[in-house]
């Protein structure tokens, strides 16, 4: 058999379902029943009733469901009730990049609290270089409550806060830029809303 005679491989890759208000979990549900990998990031939060308070889990990008597959196999996935349709360009849906969904994963696997914020894009790029999350790189922001580190999923165009210490944060190297960044990034966080700051995660490589 030639290299042309070769059966192409298919490769799977992460999507973006859009769904039905209030049907994620149901939709994670069926999928992963039908035998696709579905990532349902969520988080918890304390919502109060008239006459008491509970702790409940709600999913971190509300209306999305994340699901790895080939795409010519996505036919199954938009005849489950509750979902709209692909986020796509067109007829073609895009491919979530794999070090969004990877930086997903790390920040829920640290354990920290994490909650839905506003998209952030620009800012500094910087670095943590200690904590549950040593390694992770992102877009330096200011916010008005807690450190935070944001972190994105650039084809949503949407965002969710973990929570961080300060000086976990130091400048990313990134083409002639170098460690000796990390003391003006540090004057900038001091500055930042009372020494508070966040960074913006896209998931991006390099």
């Amino acid at each position: 058999m030639t290299l042309e005679e070769r059966p192409r491989v298919a490769r799977r890759q992460w999507f973006a379902l859009r769904v039905k208000a209030r049907s994620e979990k149901t939709v994670a549900a069926i999928a992963r029943e039908k035998g696709y990998e579905e990532f349902l990031p969520v988080y918890q939060c304390h919502r109060r009733w008239s006459d008491r308070v509970k702790l409940v889990e709600l999913p971190l990008f509300p209306g999305y469901v994340f699901c790895r597959l080939e795409a010519e196999n996505r036919l199954p996935l938009l005849k489950i009730p509750g979902v709209l349709h692909f986020v796509s360009i067109g007829r073609n849906p895009i491919p979530v990049e794999d070090t969004d969904i990877e930086a997903i994963q790390t920040a829920l696997r640290s354990g920290l609290s994490a909650q839905p914020c506003p998209y952030l894009e620009v800012g500094q790029r910087v670095r943590l270089e200690q904590g549950p999350l040593a390694g992770l790189e992102g877009i330096l922001a200011g916010v008005k409550d807690q450190k935070r580190i944001v972190v994105s999923v650039t084809l949503l165009r949407k965002s969710f806060a973990v929570e961080i210490d300060r000086q976990w944060v130091r400048a990313a190297q990134s083409g002639g830029s170098s460690r000796d960044d990390a003391p003006e990034l540090e004057a900038r966080l001091s500055s930042s809303s009372g020494g508070r700051g966040a960074m913006a995660v896209r998931g991006e490589n390099g």
